[in-house]
């Protein structure tokens, strides 16, 4: 027996939105900017970076100075790459979209509601 015509159409719409989803992470990710973002930016209001022997220090006074490591920053994605290698942002963009998609359809899958007349 074939399945029905709105589960047809309901899957392939959510293949077609997975597909989409992996090229924007996976493909456009590229073309992303490398420049700071806004928040970044304030936060560096005041403040000069200098590089030194032991990398970039901030020379007068601005926010970003208090600024440290967040607890993530260790992680094997951290700063949008895998291990933090560079030229790895479209795999690390692809695996953000099937781990929300494995977590998500986990969740679904528990919190779904049942017809009372089916265990």
């Amino acid at each position: 027996m074939s399945a029905p015509a709105g589960n047809r159409r309901a899957l392939a719409f959510f293949l077609g939105f997975l597909a989409v989803a992996l090229l924007v992470a996976g493909g456009l990710s590229y073309l992303a900017s490398p420049d700071p973002d806004g928040l970044d930016t304030v936060t560096l209001n005041g403040c000069d970076v200098v590089e030194t022997d032991a990398g970039e220090q901030l020379e007068g006074t601005c926010i970003a100075q208090h600024a440290g490591d967040h607890a993530m920053a260790g992680s094997p994605l951290a700063d949008y790459s895998v291990g933090g290698g560079d030229g790895t942002v479209g795999l690390a963009g692809v695996i953000g979209v099937i781990v929300t998609l494995i977590v998500a359809g986990g969740l679904f899958w528990l919190l779904r509601r049942r017809s009372p007349g089916k265990r």
